[in-house]
This record gives structure tokens, C-alpha cells and sequence, in this order.
């Protein structure tokens, strides 16, 4: 068996299994993870149902649990990789983070950041999309249909 690279692929499907936490726990699927010199250092899925807090999304949450692992507000040698385009507060919030790289699975084309005019993230963030977009697509294609029958 060929071992694996630690690359962006590896990582997703990690945000993916947390993605998938969130969806057996009726949370919208969503995960997150940041790697900080090929480390996880953070992970989470959406809270938002469990804690009755709309800002409780799976990067939020794992930003600041990043954040107090590091003993630092700022991420720049950081990266996240999340299911799903990071919202405008999402992505609002990694401006303040200074994240190094974001990595996000499928795209948001009704609440994504990337729909405003105006670029939210910090200058100095790399970002790379697309990576499992089709595994995270159907994720939470599966909790919608769920949760319409």
C-alpha cells in the first residue's frame, strides 16, 4: 500500500469526516480543519443547531480553537481547508486571522464570498478551490434531500 502524501486532497477528506459529523449530528454539513506545518491543529463541523448560534460555523469554530492552540490570534502560517466556500463572515473573519491559504471543496454560489464585488480576505491570503468539490456537494445534496422527506 503506496502511502499518501499529507497534500490538499489528504486534508479535505479530513474536513470531509467532519463534515459528516455535523450531518449525523443535523447540523448543516459543513467541516473544517487547519493544518499548521502538516499538523491538524484545529478541527470542527457546524454547531449552529447544537448551540442556537448562528455565528457557530464550522470555521469560526475552528479558528478559534486554532488560535488558543497556538497561543496567537493570527494563522498566517496557516491553512483551512473547509467543505464549503467560506460565507462572508466566514471569510470576514479570516481577514482578521490573516490565514495563510484557504482550500474549500464546492463552491457557494448563493451565500459565497466570492459573490461580492470587493475581495473580503486578507491581500496576503492564497486561495485554492475546488478540491472533493463533488464529495462535498453531495454531502450536503443528501442533507437537504434529508431533511425535505
Amino acid at each position: 500500500m503506496e502511502i499518501q502524501p499529507l497534500n490538499d486532497e489528504y486534508f479535505m477528506r479530513q474536513a470531509l469526516i467532519e463534515a459528516q459529523k455535523g450531518f449525523e449530528m443535523e447540523e448543516v454539513p459543513v467541516g473544517a480543519v487547519i493544518v499548521c506545518k502538516n499538523k491538524i491543529i484545529a478541527r470542527s463541523h457546524n454547531f449552529t443547531e447544537r448551540l442556537t448560534d448562528f455565528t457557530a460555523h464550522a470555521e469560526m469554530q475552528a479558528f478559534t480553537s486554532a488560535s488558543e492552540y497556538l497561543g496567537n490570534k493570527y494563522l498566517t502560517n496557516c491553512t483551512l481547508y473547509v467543505t464549503l466556500e467560506p460565507c462572508t463572515m466566514c471569510a470576514g473573519a479570516s481577514f482578521w486571522t490573516r490565514i495563510g491559504k484557504i482550500v474549500f471543496g464546492a463552491s457557494d454560489e448563493r451565500r459565497g464570498y466570492q459573490r461580492l464585488k470587493d475581495n473580503v480576505l486578507h491581500p496576503s491570503t492564497e486561495v485554492v478551490g475546488g478540491i472533493l468539490a463533488k464529495e462535498s456537494s453531495e454531502l450536503l445534496k443528501q442533507f437537504f434531500l434529508k431533511k425535505r422527506t
